[in-house]
C-alpha cells in the first residue's frame, strides 16, 4: 500500500515494482493516520501542519455538507489537520459547515484553522470596523474562540492604511482572537511596508497565500517569492491544482463541464497545458502515484513553499491528494516538469 491509500489506476504489481525500484516513490505503510506524524513548521507562526492544508473553497458552493464532511474525515483520518477557508467562500456558508464539522467530531482543539478576510459582501475590505467585524462573523460562524492564521485579502482593497489595519490586527491578537498572521493579494512592496512596521513592534506577516502551481508561475516567481525569502515567509499557495487541471482529470474540451470552471480548464487545454500534462503523466507512471500527487509534490519542492492549499470535491480525491506528501522528485523529475511548465 501507498503512502495514504493508493493511487488512482496503480495496480498492486505496479506499486511492489514501484516501491523496489524506484527510492523516491512513498514510503509504504500499513493502515491509515500515519500522517499524524508527519509536520512542518508553518515559517515562524509556533504551528506545525501536515504540509497540505485541506481548502474548502468548494463547501457550500459545488459539494454539500454531508460530501464536504466526509471530505474532512477522510482528511484527519489521514493524518492532516490544517484546514483552509475564507469568509467570502459561498457567503459564509463554507464557514458553517465546517463549524458543524468541529463541533460534532470534537477537532475543534486539533485542527489549525486558517481564514482569509476582506472579501465578504457584508465586510469587505481591511478598514478597522470592517476588519473586526469579519473576524467576529467568522468566529460565529465557525463557533471557535480563535482562528488560528489570520489571512489579510487585500484584493478588493489595496488603499486602507496598512497601520491602521495592523493596529486592529493586534487588539484582536490581544483580545485572543488571532494567532498568526498571514496575508493574500499583498503587494512585493506593501509587504516590505508591512515589515518596518513589525520592527515598530506591530504584528508581523509570517505567511503567504499566492496562487502557485506548474502552469501559474507568475506572479509569484518574482519579487514576491524574493519577498517571501528574504523575510523567512511561509507560502501556502492556493490554487494547487489550478481548478482541478493539474489532476489530470481534464484532458478533453469537448468534455469540459460548462460555466466559469470549465472556461478555465478549457483556457489551459493548449499546446503548454497538453506540455505539461505529459510530463506529470510520465513522472506519474514512473513512481506508480497518481498525477495529482506530482503536482503537490512538485509544489512542495520549491523553496519557501510550506503547505500548498487543495481544494477537494469528493473523498476519493482526498486519497490521491495526500499521497503527494509522500513523493519525494528526484533533480531529474522536478527538471522535467519545471521546464514542461515554462
Amino acid at each position: 500500500m501507498r503512502l495514504f491509500g493508493v493511487g488512482a489506476g496503480a495496480s498492486a504489481e505496479r506499486d511492489h515494482a514501484a516501491a523496489a525500484d524506484h527510492p523516491s516513490a512513498p514510503i509504504p505503510i500499513v493502515g491509515p493516520g500515519i500522517g499524524e506524524s508527519i509536520r512542518v513548521p508553518l515559517g515562524e507562526t509556533g504551528f506545525e501542519t501536515f504540509p497540505l492544508m485541506l481548502g474548502a473553497a468548494e463547501f457550500g458552493w459545488n459539494v454539500d455538507l454531508e460530501t464536504s464532511h466526509g471530505i474532512l474525515d477522510r482528511y484527519v483520518e489521514f493524518g492532516g489537520n490544517a484546514i483552509h477557508t475564507a469568509d467570502g467562500f459561498s457567503g459564509g456558508r463554507s464557514e458553517h459547515i465546517i463549524g458543524q464539522w468541529l463541533r460534532s467530531r470534537g477537532q475543534s482543539e486539533r485542527a489549525v484553522l486558517s481564514v482569509r478576510v476582506g472579501a465578504h459582501a457584508d465586510n469587505p475590505g481591511l478598514g478597522s470596523v470592517n476588519l473586526v467585524r469579519a473576524v467576529e462573523g467568522s468566529l460565529t460562524r465557525l463557533g471557535v474562540e480563535r482562528i488560528d492564521v489570520l489571512y489579510l485579502d487585500a484584493t478588493l482593497d489595496a488603499t486602507t492604511n496598512l497601520e491602521d489595519t495592523l493596529a486592529t490586527v493586534e487588539w484582536l491578537s490581544d483580545a485572543g482572537k488571532v494567532g498568526a498572521l498571514g496575508a493574500y493579494g499583498l503587494a512585493p512592496e506593501r509587504l516590505v511596508e508591512a515589515r518596518i512596521l513589525a520592527s515598530a513592534g506591530y504584528p508581523r506577516v509570517q505567511v503567504i497565500d499566492a496562487p502557485y502551481n506548474l502552469v501559474r508561475r507568475l506572479p509569484f516567481e518574482g519579487d514576491l517569492r524574493l519577498v517571501a525569502g528574504a523575510q523567512n515567509l511561509a507560502v501556502t499557495p492556493s490554487h494547487a491544482l489550478e481548478h482541478g487541471f493539474l489532476s489530470g482529470r481534464h484532458r478533453n474540451k469537448a468534455l469540459t463541464s460548462r460555466g466559469v470552471r470549465g472556461e478555465q480548464l478549457r483556457g489551459h487545454l493548449n499546446r503548454r497545458g497538453i506540455k505539461v500534462l505529459r510530463a506529470l503523466d510520465q513522472v506519474a507512471e514512473e513512481l506508480g502515484v497518481p498525477v495529482a500527487a506530482v503536482s503537490i509534490a512538485w509544489l512542495l519542492a520549491q523553496r519557501t513553499v510550506a503547505a500548498p492549499i487543495v481544494n477537494a470535491f469528493a473523498t476519493d480525491h482526498v486519497d490521491e491528494l495526500m499521497q503527494g506528501a509522500g513523493v519525494s522528485l528526484s533533480r531529474s523529475h522536478l527538471a522535467e516538469l519545471t521546464r514542461a511548465g515554462n
